[in-house]
């Protein structure tokens, strides 16, 4: 029998892309184009290459799925009208955000926030991986209250939406019993340009007051204009497995951003019984619940009280807390269960 088809458009086949891929492969044909869509040069061309595919494609299912809302979304949506086809957008974070004053989010380029709302009024349902993408408020950053969320930012939006968390393969991460976990060390994970953004300022301020700690960055090389720190260290990109062994290695996990869509790879750190520390903002603090410390306010001498609370803290009991909170909340087969609901109902 032949399996349902269904069209995914994304714009970069991240980690968590290729685990929904998986997820939906099961069940169903997947229908998709890999393309560059971060290359804004390249923008006239992707849209043409997506209109042929498009065109060539879309009589033969009956629902899209898109990955983060932005410029390979509007089509998709605008076809789904169209052909009476079901286009459920996935949004994950910067696609929800405007946030100028650290240079963050789809919503504050001017074209980019123009796809982006014509893709949510156009589309059948949103899906969001957490409730604070449609609108969220929080004083952390700075002591103004800020707003995020596509509902603040963009008017108009009237299009329904269902929360549908983030799930994570468990058989995946585990740690690794054979490393000798060090238990004065502390891990955050970014790419490159996003050391303001995941507070890792912060981390760089506060290591010099914990000479005896290790901080470990992965995914950078180095700390690009930013003061080097004896006690930081940067393990440049890591496969999956290397990430797994460095989480296996270190006690606790920063991750101190300043907004935050969900928050993948504290979950990955968790699984592997990392003790998280968050900051309190967007979905952070109810993703780790009472296995971890979260850190109230974007200031220096409150992160080094909140790690010494963390350093005299039962971390047996905390370490198991952490990894029983994500098993039970954010299974990839629990997302895999809703996702298909949702996505294969009637409604359009």
């Amino acid at each position: 029998m032949q399996k349902e088809r269904i069209i995914f458009i994304y714009p970069k086949l991240f980690t968590f892309i290729k685990t929904e891929r998986k997820l939906l492969s099961t069940d169903y044909e997947i229908i998709s184009i890999n393309q560059n869509w971060t290359n804004k040069f390249l923008l006239p061309l992707n849209l043409l290459h997506q209109l042929i595919f498009l065109l060539f494609n879309v009589k033969k299912v009956n629902t899209i799925l898109v990955s983060f809302g932005g410029y390979w979304s509007f089509l998709p949506a605008l076809f789904g009208k169209i052909f009476n086809k079901k286009v459920a957008i996935v949004v994950h974070g910067t696609d929800c955000v405007s946030f100028p004053e650290i240079n963050y989010g789809n919503l504050s380029k001017p074209l980019m926030r123009w796809f982006t709302k014509k893709s949510y009024q156009l589309a059948s349902i949103i899906l969001p991986v957490s409730k604070s993408l449609v609108y969220t408020e929080n004083n952390y950053y700075c002591d103004r209250t800020l707003k995020f969320g596509y509902s603040f930012h963009l008017d108009n939006i009237n299009t329904p939406y269902k929360i549908i968390p983030n799930g994570l393969i468990i058989k995946d991460w585990n740690r690794n019993a054979n490393i000798i976990r060090d238990k004065k060390s502390f891990i955050t994970v970014l790419s490159e340009g996003k050391i303001i953004l995941k507070g890792v300022d912060l981390i760089i301020e506060v290591a010099s007051k914990f000479p005896n700690h290790n901080f470990y960055l992965a995914g950078i090389d180095n700390l690009e204009t930013f003061k080097n720190v004896e006690n930081i260290y940067c393990l440049g990109k890591l496969t999956p497995k290397e990430l797994n062994l460095w989480y296996s290695k270190t006690q606790f996990y920063l991750q101190l951003s300043n907004t935050e869509g969900f928050g993948v790879a504290i979950c990955e750190a968790m699984l592997c019984n990392c003790i998280p520390i968050v900051s309190d903002v967007n979905h952070l603090p109810t993703i780790i619940g009472d296995s971890g410390f979260v850190l109230m306010k974007r200031n220096s001498n409150m992160l080094v009280d909140l790690i010494n609370v963390a350093l005299k803290s039962d971390i047996s009991d905390l370490e198991q807390k952490s990894r029983k909170r994500i098993v039970n909340n954010f299974s990839v087969e629990n997302r895999q269960r809703l996702l298909i609901k949702e996505l294969f109902s009637e409604e359009k």
